[in-house]
Protein backbone atom coordinates (compact mmCIF):
# COMPACT_ATOMS: atom_id res chain seq x y z
CA UNK A 1 0.00 0.00 0.00
CA UNK A 2 1.51 3.10 -1.10
CA UNK A 3 1.69 6.57 1.25
CA UNK A 4 -0.06 9.41 0.02
CA UNK A 5 2.18 12.75 0.12
CA UNK A 6 0.57 15.52 0.57
CA UNK A 7 2.43 18.77 -0.37
CA UNK A 8 1.73 21.74 1.66
CA UNK A 9 4.64 23.65 0.33
CA UNK A 10 3.93 27.19 -0.22
CA UNK A 11 5.04 28.79 -3.13
CA UNK A 12 8.66 30.42 -2.95
CA UNK A 13 8.40 34.51 -3.74
CA UNK A 14 10.32 35.11 -6.70
CA UNK A 15 14.18 36.95 -6.09
CA UNK A 16 13.88 41.07 -6.54
CA UNK A 17 15.18 42.20 -9.76
CA UNK A 18 16.89 44.61 -7.88
CA UNK A 19 18.68 44.43 -4.53
CA UNK A 20 20.74 47.31 -2.79
CA UNK A 21 22.46 45.94 0.36
CA UNK A 22 24.00 48.66 2.60
CA UNK A 23 25.03 50.46 -0.24
CA UNK A 24 27.76 52.61 0.96
CA UNK A 25 29.07 55.40 -1.18
CA UNK A 26 31.77 57.74 -1.01
CA UNK A 27 33.53 60.74 -2.46
CA UNK A 28 36.62 61.18 0.02
CA UNK A 29 35.74 61.92 3.42
CA UNK A 30 31.72 62.61 2.37
CA UNK A 31 29.84 59.85 2.69
CA UNK A 32 26.93 60.57 0.24
CA UNK A 33 25.10 57.04 0.15
CA UNK A 34 25.03 55.21 3.34
CA UNK A 35 24.20 51.86 4.35
CA UNK A 36 21.11 51.58 1.94
CA UNK A 37 19.18 48.39 1.55
CA UNK A 38 16.21 48.39 -0.43
CA UNK A 39 14.60 45.71 -2.84
CA UNK A 40 12.77 46.17 -6.16
CA UNK A 41 10.58 43.27 -7.92
CA UNK A 42 10.00 42.59 -11.43
CA UNK A 43 7.25 45.01 -13.00
CA UNK A 44 6.84 47.25 -10.02
CA UNK A 45 7.67 50.85 -9.88
CA UNK A 46 9.33 52.20 -6.84
CA UNK A 47 9.85 56.30 -5.89
CA UNK A 48 12.80 57.66 -4.61
CA UNK A 49 12.08 60.91 -2.73
CA UNK A 50 14.23 64.01 -1.02
CA UNK A 51 15.80 66.78 -1.65
CA UNK A 52 19.13 68.13 -3.79
CA UNK A 53 22.12 66.43 -1.68
CA UNK A 54 19.93 63.60 -0.10
CA UNK A 55 21.81 60.94 -2.47
CA UNK A 56 19.13 59.76 -4.85
CA UNK A 57 21.10 60.86 -7.94
CA UNK A 58 24.16 59.22 -6.59
CA UNK A 59 22.30 55.71 -5.93
CA UNK A 60 20.74 55.71 -9.56
CA UNK A 61 24.38 56.40 -10.64
CA UNK A 62 26.19 53.46 -8.67
CA UNK A 63 23.40 51.22 -9.85
CA UNK A 64 25.13 51.40 -13.48
CA UNK A 65 28.27 51.93 -11.90
CA UNK A 66 29.18 55.77 -13.41
CA UNK A 67 30.18 57.19 -10.44
CA UNK A 68 33.99 58.10 -11.10
CA UNK A 69 36.50 58.52 -8.01
CA UNK A 70 33.82 57.24 -6.06
CA UNK A 71 34.30 54.47 -3.23
CA UNK A 72 31.31 52.16 -2.87
CA UNK A 73 30.92 49.32 -0.59
CA UNK A 74 27.80 46.92 -0.18
CA UNK A 75 25.88 45.18 -2.61
CA UNK A 76 24.42 45.52 -5.71
CA UNK A 77 22.42 42.94 -6.92
CA UNK A 78 20.69 42.39 -10.35
CA UNK A 79 18.77 39.57 -10.94
CA UNK A 80 20.64 37.63 -8.19
CA UNK A 81 24.60 38.98 -9.64
CA UNK A 82 26.28 41.10 -7.97
CA UNK A 83 27.23 44.06 -10.38
CA UNK A 84 30.05 45.25 -8.63
CA UNK A 85 32.04 42.21 -9.37
CA UNK A 86 31.51 43.08 -12.69
CA UNK A 87 34.12 44.10 -15.47
CA UNK A 88 33.49 47.98 -16.90
CA UNK A 89 33.31 45.94 -20.37
CA UNK A 90 31.00 43.55 -18.79
CA UNK A 91 28.93 46.75 -17.72
CA UNK A 92 28.79 48.57 -20.92
CA UNK A 93 27.15 45.00 -22.24
CA UNK A 94 24.18 45.84 -19.46
CA UNK A 95 23.90 49.54 -19.73
CA UNK A 96 20.79 49.94 -22.11
CA UNK A 97 19.79 46.18 -22.91
CA UNK A 98 19.17 45.15 -19.19
CA UNK A 99 19.31 48.89 -17.12
CA UNK A 100 18.55 52.36 -19.27
CA UNK A 101 18.42 55.52 -17.69
CA UNK A 102 16.46 58.42 -18.42
CA UNK A 103 18.39 61.57 -17.31
CA UNK A 104 17.25 64.85 -16.04
CA UNK A 105 18.27 67.53 -18.39
CA UNK A 106 18.27 65.90 -21.83
CA UNK A 107 20.12 68.91 -23.74
CA UNK A 108 23.22 67.68 -21.71
CA UNK A 109 22.64 64.12 -21.74
CA UNK A 110 21.78 64.22 -25.77
CA UNK A 111 24.81 64.61 -28.02
CA UNK A 112 24.12 67.76 -29.92
CA UNK A 113 26.36 66.86 -32.80
CA UNK A 114 23.86 63.88 -34.02
CA UNK A 115 20.24 63.57 -34.79
CA UNK A 116 18.37 62.50 -32.28
CA UNK A 117 17.53 59.13 -34.56
CA UNK A 118 21.10 58.70 -35.27
CA UNK A 119 21.84 58.30 -31.28
CA UNK A 120 18.60 56.03 -30.50
CA UNK A 121 19.76 53.67 -33.69
CA UNK A 122 23.25 53.46 -32.28
CA UNK A 123 22.05 52.21 -28.93
CA UNK A 124 19.99 49.52 -31.20
CA UNK A 125 22.64 49.04 -33.59
CA UNK A 126 25.61 48.45 -30.39
CA UNK A 127 23.08 46.01 -28.49
CA UNK A 128 20.86 44.01 -30.16
CA UNK A 129 23.34 43.61 -33.71
CA UNK A 130 21.20 44.90 -35.87
CA UNK A 131 21.88 46.58 -39.47
CA UNK A 132 21.95 50.32 -39.55
CA UNK A 133 18.62 50.85 -41.74
CA UNK A 134 17.24 48.44 -39.51
CA UNK A 135 17.66 50.69 -36.35
CA UNK A 136 16.40 53.38 -37.80
CA UNK A 137 13.46 52.22 -38.58
CA UNK A 138 13.01 50.96 -34.92
CA UNK A 139 14.00 54.70 -33.99
CA UNK A 140 11.32 56.06 -36.05
CA UNK A 141 8.72 53.59 -34.41
CA UNK A 142 10.27 54.38 -30.68
CA UNK A 143 9.54 58.11 -31.54
CA UNK A 144 6.38 57.52 -32.64
CA UNK A 145 5.64 55.35 -29.68
CA UNK A 146 6.38 58.17 -27.40
CA UNK A 147 4.52 61.00 -28.71
CA UNK A 148 6.03 62.83 -30.96
CA UNK A 149 4.19 64.03 -33.92
CA UNK A 150 5.78 63.40 -37.64
CA UNK A 151 8.32 60.69 -36.11
CA UNK A 152 9.73 59.68 -39.77
CA UNK A 153 10.74 63.96 -39.58
CA UNK A 154 11.71 64.47 -36.26
CA UNK A 155 14.52 61.57 -36.38
CA UNK A 156 16.11 63.99 -38.48
CA UNK A 157 16.20 66.62 -35.91
CA UNK A 158 19.29 67.78 -33.72
CA UNK A 159 18.24 67.93 -29.81
CA UNK A 160 18.41 72.08 -30.04
CA UNK A 161 15.54 71.57 -32.84
CA UNK A 162 12.94 70.25 -30.36
CA UNK A 163 11.42 71.39 -27.54
CA UNK A 164 11.90 70.13 -23.98
CA UNK A 165 8.89 67.83 -23.76
CA UNK A 166 10.05 66.52 -27.20
CA UNK A 167 13.64 65.85 -26.36
CA UNK A 168 12.52 64.13 -22.89
CA UNK A 169 10.11 62.08 -25.55
CA UNK A 170 13.59 61.14 -27.40
CA UNK A 171 15.17 60.28 -24.48
CA UNK A 172 12.62 57.95 -23.06
CA UNK A 173 12.67 56.66 -26.74
CA UNK A 174 16.54 56.25 -26.36
CA UNK A 175 16.03 54.34 -22.78
CA UNK A 176 13.35 52.10 -24.30
CA UNK A 177 15.17 51.19 -27.34
CA UNK A 178 16.81 47.78 -26.31
CA UNK A 179 14.07 47.29 -24.05
CA UNK A 180 15.43 46.88 -20.16
CA UNK A 181 14.22 45.12 -17.31
CA UNK A 182 14.99 48.11 -15.58
CA UNK A 183 14.16 51.64 -16.02
CA UNK A 184 15.93 54.86 -13.99
CA UNK A 185 14.27 57.76 -14.32
CA UNK A 186 15.80 60.41 -12.64
CA UNK A 187 13.54 63.99 -12.27
CA UNK A 188 12.27 62.73 -15.71
CA UNK A 189 9.82 65.60 -15.94
CA UNK A 190 11.43 68.59 -14.01
CA UNK A 191 11.25 70.94 -16.23
CA UNK A 192 8.26 70.23 -18.58
CA UNK A 193 5.57 72.27 -18.26
CA UNK A 194 2.46 70.80 -16.10
CA UNK A 195 0.37 69.89 -19.48
CA UNK A 196 3.71 67.87 -20.83
CA UNK A 197 4.81 66.46 -17.39
CA UNK A 198 1.14 64.46 -17.26
CA UNK A 199 1.91 63.43 -21.04
CA UNK A 200 5.33 62.24 -19.77
CA UNK A 201 3.69 60.57 -16.89
CA UNK A 202 0.97 58.75 -18.53
CA UNK A 203 3.32 57.79 -21.61
CA UNK A 204 5.35 55.96 -18.61
CA UNK A 205 2.53 53.98 -17.22
CA UNK A 206 1.43 53.00 -20.37
CA UNK A 207 5.06 51.91 -21.55
CA UNK A 208 5.47 50.57 -18.03
CA UNK A 209 2.78 48.21 -18.35
CA UNK A 210 3.11 46.54 -21.92
CA UNK A 211 6.79 46.37 -21.01
CA UNK A 212 5.89 44.73 -17.29
CA UNK A 213 3.80 41.97 -19.64
CA UNK A 214 6.46 40.89 -21.95
CA UNK A 215 9.77 41.19 -19.41
CA UNK A 216 8.72 42.43 -16.48
CA UNK A 217 10.01 46.24 -16.49
CA UNK A 218 10.89 47.73 -13.31
CA UNK A 219 11.20 51.75 -13.07
CA UNK A 220 13.01 53.14 -10.24
CA UNK A 221 11.93 57.24 -10.26
CA UNK A 222 13.91 59.58 -8.64
CA UNK A 223 12.22 62.99 -7.78
CA UNK A 224 11.41 65.47 -5.48
CA UNK A 225 7.61 66.00 -7.69
CA UNK A 226 5.43 64.16 -4.51
CA UNK A 227 2.40 64.69 -6.77
CA UNK A 228 4.00 62.73 -9.57
CA UNK A 229 4.89 60.08 -6.67
CA UNK A 230 1.06 59.79 -5.71
CA UNK A 231 -0.10 59.16 -9.12
CA UNK A 232 2.94 56.99 -10.74
CA UNK A 233 4.58 54.73 -8.24
CA UNK A 234 3.32 51.84 -6.20
CA UNK A 235 6.16 52.39 -3.45
CA UNK A 236 8.21 55.26 -2.07
CA UNK A 237 11.52 55.39 -0.69
CA UNK A 238 12.58 59.01 1.74
CA UNK A 239 16.33 59.52 1.37
CA UNK A 240 17.59 62.70 3.61
CA UNK A 241 21.38 63.52 3.36
CA UNK A 242 22.45 59.87 2.02
CA UNK A 243 20.36 57.41 4.45
CA UNK A 244 17.11 55.83 3.90
CA UNK A 245 14.65 57.14 6.62
CA UNK A 246 11.19 55.76 5.53
CA UNK A 247 9.69 53.38 2.78
CA UNK A 248 6.59 51.80 1.88
CA UNK A 249 3.20 51.69 0.08
CA UNK A 250 2.51 55.20 -1.49
CA UNK A 251 -0.97 55.52 0.06
CA UNK A 252 0.32 54.44 3.68
CA UNK A 253 3.34 56.84 3.20
CA UNK A 254 1.29 59.62 2.61
CA UNK A 255 -1.92 59.35 4.72
CA UNK A 256 0.62 58.48 7.90
CA UNK A 257 4.34 59.15 7.42
CA UNK A 258 6.29 58.03 10.24
CA UNK A 259 10.00 60.21 9.76
CA UNK A 260 9.96 63.73 10.83
CA UNK A 261 11.64 64.06 7.45
CA UNK A 262 9.06 62.93 5.53
CA UNK A 263 6.28 64.96 7.39
CA UNK A 264 7.99 68.16 6.79
CA UNK A 265 8.35 66.89 2.92
CA UNK A 266 4.37 66.08 2.83
CA UNK A 267 4.09 69.41 4.64
CA UNK A 268 5.84 71.86 1.74
CA UNK A 269 3.37 72.60 -0.36
CA UNK A 270 2.75 76.35 -1.42
CA UNK A 271 0.42 77.70 0.95
CA UNK A 272 -1.64 81.25 0.08
CA UNK A 273 0.11 84.01 1.73
CA UNK A 274 -1.41 86.76 -0.44
CA UNK A 275 -2.89 90.07 1.58
CA UNK A 276 -5.66 92.02 -0.08
CA UNK A 277 -4.38 95.01 -2.21
CA UNK A 278 -6.38 98.36 -1.50
CA UNK A 279 -8.56 99.92 -3.57
CA UNK A 280 -6.86 102.93 -3.61
CA UNK A 281 -3.09 101.35 -4.63
CA UNK A 282 -1.32 102.81 -7.04
CA UNK A 283 -1.27 101.05 -10.94
CA UNK A 284 2.86 100.48 -10.76
CA UNK A 285 2.85 98.90 -14.53
CA UNK A 286 0.69 98.38 -17.07
CA UNK A 287 1.21 97.12 -20.49
CA UNK A 288 -1.71 97.80 -23.52
CA UNK A 289 -1.66 96.01 -27.10
CA UNK A 290 1.33 95.14 -26.12
CA UNK A 291 3.17 92.57 -29.07
CA UNK A 292 6.33 91.46 -29.97
CA UNK A 293 7.71 90.48 -33.38
CA UNK A 294 10.87 88.57 -34.13
CA UNK A 295 12.19 88.29 -37.13
CA UNK A 296 12.92 84.83 -38.81
CA UNK A 297 13.60 83.28 -42.34
CA UNK A 298 10.79 81.18 -44.83
CA UNK A 299 12.17 78.66 -47.23
CA UNK A 300 11.71 80.29 -50.46
CA UNK A 301 11.77 79.60 -54.22
CA UNK A 302 15.42 77.94 -55.94
CA UNK A 303 16.90 77.28 -52.20
CA UNK A 304 16.58 80.90 -51.39
CA UNK A 305 15.08 82.29 -47.54
CA UNK A 306 12.85 85.25 -47.41
CA UNK A 307 12.26 87.28 -44.33
CA UNK A 308 9.37 86.38 -42.38
CA UNK A 309 7.92 87.48 -38.65
CA UNK A 310 7.25 85.03 -35.48
CA UNK A 311 5.27 86.99 -33.77
CA UNK A 312 5.64 85.75 -29.99
CA UNK A 313 3.44 88.44 -27.70
CA UNK A 314 0.17 89.20 -29.19
CA UNK A 315 -1.81 92.73 -28.01
CA UNK A 316 -1.03 91.74 -24.98
CA UNK A 317 -2.68 94.00 -21.40
CA UNK A 318 -1.44 93.50 -18.03
CA UNK A 319 -1.01 95.75 -15.17
CA UNK A 320 0.57 95.68 -11.70
CA UNK A 321 -0.62 98.00 -8.69
CA UNK A 322 1.46 98.36 -5.61
CA UNK A 323 0.94 94.98 -3.40
CA UNK A 324 -0.34 92.99 -5.95
CA UNK A 325 1.28 90.27 -7.49
CA UNK A 326 0.66 89.39 -11.52
CA UNK A 327 0.58 85.75 -12.19
CA UNK A 328 1.26 84.66 -15.94
CA UNK A 329 0.67 81.43 -16.65
CA UNK A 330 1.66 79.14 -19.85
CA UNK A 331 3.28 76.38 -21.04
CA UNK A 332 7.14 77.36 -22.94
CA UNK A 333 7.17 79.00 -25.86
CA UNK A 334 3.58 80.96 -24.81
CA UNK A 335 5.07 83.91 -24.58
CA UNK A 336 5.92 84.44 -20.47
CA UNK A 337 9.23 85.61 -20.72
CA UNK A 338 8.98 87.45 -23.95
CA UNK A 339 6.33 90.14 -21.69
CA UNK A 340 8.52 90.12 -19.39
CA UNK A 341 11.33 91.22 -21.34
CA UNK A 342 9.38 93.78 -22.89
CA UNK A 343 7.59 95.27 -19.41
CA UNK A 344 11.28 95.51 -18.45
CA UNK A 345 11.98 97.55 -21.09
CA UNK A 346 14.79 95.37 -22.67
CA UNK A 347 12.71 94.03 -25.72
CA UNK A 348 11.87 95.81 -28.79
CA UNK A 349 7.68 95.82 -29.28
CA UNK A 350 6.30 95.74 -32.54
CA UNK A 351 3.36 98.39 -30.97
CA UNK A 352 1.93 98.82 -27.75
CA UNK A 353 2.14 101.10 -24.55
CA UNK A 354 4.09 100.08 -21.83
CA UNK A 355 4.05 102.73 -18.95
CA UNK A 356 5.81 103.12 -15.52
CA UNK A 357 4.03 104.90 -13.05
CA UNK A 358 2.05 106.54 -15.81
CA UNK A 359 4.64 107.62 -18.10
CA UNK A 360 5.98 105.65 -21.29
CA UNK A 361 8.83 103.98 -20.84
CA UNK A 362 10.30 105.33 -24.04
CA UNK A 363 9.59 109.01 -22.30
CA UNK A 364 12.57 107.80 -19.99
CA UNK A 365 15.70 109.46 -20.80
CA UNK A 366 19.31 109.67 -19.27
CA UNK A 367 19.83 110.01 -15.59
CA UNK A 368 15.81 109.25 -15.68
CA UNK A 369 15.84 105.90 -17.35
CA UNK A 370 18.88 104.95 -14.85
CA UNK A 371 16.51 105.19 -12.36
CA UNK A 372 13.69 103.00 -14.10
CA UNK A 373 16.28 100.48 -13.79
CA UNK A 374 16.50 100.99 -10.20
CA UNK A 375 13.06 100.60 -10.28
CA UNK A 376 12.11 97.41 -11.91
CA UNK A 377 14.39 94.47 -11.55
CA UNK A 378 14.48 90.61 -12.54
CA UNK A 379 14.73 87.49 -10.60
CA UNK A 380 16.19 84.68 -12.78
CA UNK A 381 14.65 81.25 -13.27
CA UNK A 382 18.47 79.59 -12.74
CA UNK A 383 20.63 81.70 -10.23
CA UNK A 384 23.54 79.63 -11.00
CA UNK A 385 24.01 81.31 -14.23
CA UNK A 386 22.41 84.91 -14.02
CA UNK A 387 25.18 85.21 -11.16
CA UNK A 388 28.58 85.51 -11.65
CA UNK A 389 30.94 83.04 -10.56
CA UNK A 390 34.25 84.89 -11.03
CA UNK A 391 32.89 87.26 -8.36
CA UNK A 392 31.72 87.41 -4.66
CA UNK A 393 28.72 88.06 -3.26
CA UNK A 394 29.69 91.40 -1.76
CA UNK A 395 30.51 92.72 -5.41
CA UNK A 396 27.23 90.40 -7.05
CA UNK A 397 24.71 91.90 -4.91
CA UNK A 398 26.30 95.72 -4.05
CA UNK A 399 27.26 95.96 -8.02
CA UNK A 400 23.67 97.78 -8.79
CA UNK A 401 24.34 100.27 -5.56
CA UNK A 402 27.90 100.62 -7.19
CA UNK A 403 26.43 102.09 -10.48
CA UNK A 404 23.26 103.70 -9.54
CA UNK A 405 24.16 104.92 -6.14
CA UNK A 406 28.12 106.23 -6.93
CA UNK A 407 28.32 108.59 -3.96
CA UNK A 408 27.90 105.68 -1.75
CA UNK A 409 31.30 105.32 0.10
CA UNK A 410 32.46 101.57 0.40
CA UNK A 411 31.85 101.17 4.13
CA UNK A 412 28.13 102.26 3.29
CA UNK A 413 27.38 99.99 0.41
CA UNK A 414 29.02 97.46 2.30
CA UNK A 415 26.54 97.94 5.54
CA UNK A 416 23.32 98.15 2.70
CA UNK A 417 24.70 94.92 1.33
CA UNK A 418 25.00 93.46 4.43
CA UNK A 419 21.18 94.61 5.74
CA UNK A 420 19.34 93.18 2.18
CA UNK A 421 20.99 89.93 2.92
CA UNK A 422 19.76 89.54 6.26
CA UNK A 423 16.75 90.50 5.16
CA UNK A 424 17.26 87.31 3.14
CA UNK A 425 18.05 85.03 5.63
CA UNK A 426 21.82 84.98 4.83
CA UNK A 427 24.45 87.24 7.06
CA UNK A 428 27.37 88.52 6.49
CA UNK A 429 29.60 85.45 6.62
CA UNK A 430 28.44 85.10 3.22
CA UNK A 431 30.32 88.17 1.89
CA UNK A 432 33.17 86.47 0.87
CA UNK A 433 32.50 83.41 -0.90
CA UNK A 434 31.75 82.65 -4.27
CA UNK A 435 28.60 81.10 -5.93
CA UNK A 436 29.44 77.65 -6.83
CA UNK A 437 30.00 77.53 -2.38
CA UNK A 438 26.03 77.18 -2.00
CA UNK A 439 22.90 75.25 -2.05
CA UNK A 440 19.84 76.50 -4.97
CA UNK A 441 17.81 77.89 -2.31
CA UNK A 442 20.84 80.13 -1.21
CA UNK A 443 21.77 81.26 -4.75
CA UNK A 444 17.91 82.37 -5.42
CA UNK A 445 18.39 84.66 -1.86
CA UNK A 446 21.23 85.71 -3.03
CA UNK A 447 19.83 86.78 -6.77
CA UNK A 448 16.45 88.26 -4.52
CA UNK A 449 19.18 90.03 -2.43
CA UNK A 450 20.68 91.70 -5.53
CA UNK A 451 17.30 92.54 -6.63
CA UNK A 452 16.23 94.40 -3.74
CA UNK A 453 19.18 96.20 -2.71
CA UNK A 454 18.46 99.22 -5.29
CA UNK A 455 14.50 99.13 -3.28
CA UNK A 456 12.84 98.82 -6.34
CA UNK A 457 9.11 99.66 -6.79
CA UNK A 458 8.42 96.49 -9.11
CA UNK A 459 9.94 92.90 -8.87
CA UNK A 460 9.53 90.40 -11.93
CA UNK A 461 10.29 87.07 -10.59
CA UNK A 462 10.90 84.62 -14.02
CA UNK A 463 10.09 81.18 -12.61
CA UNK A 464 12.21 81.67 -9.54
CA UNK A 465 11.03 78.58 -8.02
CA UNK A 466 10.82 75.49 -10.51
CA UNK A 467 14.46 74.38 -9.87
CA UNK A 468 14.23 74.42 -6.24
CA UNK A 469 13.61 71.36 -4.15
CA UNK A 470 9.53 71.33 -2.29
CA UNK A 471 11.09 72.55 1.35
CA UNK A 472 13.22 75.29 -0.08
CA UNK A 473 10.76 76.51 -2.57
CA UNK A 474 7.87 77.11 0.36
CA UNK A 475 11.32 79.08 2.18
CA UNK A 476 11.45 81.44 -0.96
CA UNK A 477 7.46 81.99 -1.81
CA UNK A 478 7.35 82.64 2.02
CA UNK A 479 10.18 85.08 2.00
CA UNK A 480 8.54 86.93 -1.36
CA UNK A 481 5.60 87.16 0.36
CA UNK A 482 7.05 88.88 3.21
CA UNK A 483 9.33 91.43 1.53
CA UNK A 484 6.11 92.41 -0.71
CA UNK A 485 4.15 93.08 2.65
CA UNK A 486 6.87 94.95 3.92
CA UNK A 487 8.10 97.11 1.28
CA UNK A 488 4.69 96.96 -0.65
CA UNK A 489 6.21 95.56 -3.67
CA UNK A 490 4.37 94.82 -7.01
CA UNK A 491 5.11 90.89 -8.66
CA UNK A 492 4.87 90.19 -11.97
CA UNK A 493 5.78 86.25 -11.10
CA UNK A 494 6.01 83.55 -14.36
CA UNK A 495 5.31 80.45 -13.77
CA UNK A 496 3.92 77.01 -15.03
CA UNK A 497 3.03 75.41 -11.68
CA UNK A 498 -0.41 76.73 -11.01
CA UNK A 499 0.30 75.90 -6.98
CA UNK A 500 2.92 78.41 -6.75
CA UNK A 501 0.54 80.85 -8.93
CA UNK A 502 -2.51 79.95 -6.61
CA UNK A 503 -0.43 80.53 -3.36
CA UNK A 504 1.50 84.23 -4.46
CA UNK A 505 -0.68 85.63 -6.90
CA UNK A 506 -3.59 87.99 -6.78
CA UNK A 507 -4.71 88.03 -10.55
CA UNK A 508 -3.20 85.79 -12.89
CA UNK A 509 -3.09 86.14 -16.96
CA UNK A 510 -3.18 82.98 -18.67
CA UNK A 511 -0.88 82.69 -22.08
CA UNK A 512 -1.27 80.75 -25.09
CA UNK A 513 0.73 81.21 -28.12
CA UNK A 514 1.74 84.71 -27.27
CA UNK A 515 -1.74 86.03 -26.68
CA UNK A 516 -3.75 86.06 -22.99
CA UNK A 517 -6.87 83.93 -23.56
CA UNK A 518 -7.65 84.47 -19.75
CA UNK A 519 -7.43 86.83 -17.34
CA UNK A 520 -8.51 88.21 -13.91
CA UNK A 521 -8.80 87.28 -9.97
CA UNK A 522 -6.94 84.08 -9.63
CA UNK A 523 -9.17 82.22 -7.00
CA UNK A 524 -11.91 83.02 -9.40
CA UNK A 525 -10.24 81.88 -12.63
CA UNK A 526 -8.92 78.64 -10.68
CA UNK A 527 -12.32 78.21 -9.59
CA UNK A 528 -14.55 79.02 -12.63
CA UNK A 529 -12.10 78.81 -15.73
CA UNK A 530 -13.99 80.35 -19.07
CA UNK A 531 -11.17 79.16 -21.26
CA UNK A 532 -11.06 75.73 -22.94
CA UNK A 533 -6.91 76.24 -22.43
CA UNK A 534 -7.11 77.23 -19.20
CA UNK A 535 -9.29 74.31 -18.24
CA UNK A 536 -6.77 71.95 -20.09
CA UNK A 537 -3.85 73.21 -17.98
CA UNK A 538 -6.38 73.18 -14.33
CA UNK A 539 -6.80 69.75 -15.59
CA UNK A 540 -3.37 68.47 -16.24
CA UNK A 541 -2.53 70.42 -12.65
CA UNK A 542 -4.90 67.97 -10.43
CA UNK A 543 -4.39 65.31 -12.64
CA UNK A 544 -0.81 64.80 -12.36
Amino acid sequence: MSATVHNNAQPVPAPPLLELDHLQVSFGDTVAVNDVTLAIQRGERVALVGESGSGKSVTALSILRLLSDAQVSGSIRFDGIDLLGKSEREMRGMRGSDIAMIFQEPMTALNPLYTVGDQIAETIVVHDGVTASEARKRAVALLGRTGIAEPGKRVNSYPHQLSGGQRQRAMIAMALACRPRLLLADEPTTALDVTIRAQIVELLLELQRDEAEKRGMAVLLITHDLNLVRHFAQRIAVMERGVLVESGPVEQVFEAPQHPYTQRLLASRPQRTVVPVLPISPVLLEARAVTVDFKTKLPGLGGWFRSGRFRAVADANVSVRQGETLGIVGESGSGKSTLAMALLGLQRTAHGEIEFQGRALGRYRGAEQTALRANMQVVFQDPFSSLSPRQTIERIVGEGLALHRPQMTPQARRDKVVSVLREVGLDRTVLYRYPHEFSGGQRQRIAIARALVLEPRVLILDEPTSALDVSIQQQVLKLLAGLQQKYNLGFVFISHDLAVIGAMAHRVAVMQNGSIVESGDVERIFATPSHPYTRKLLKAALDH
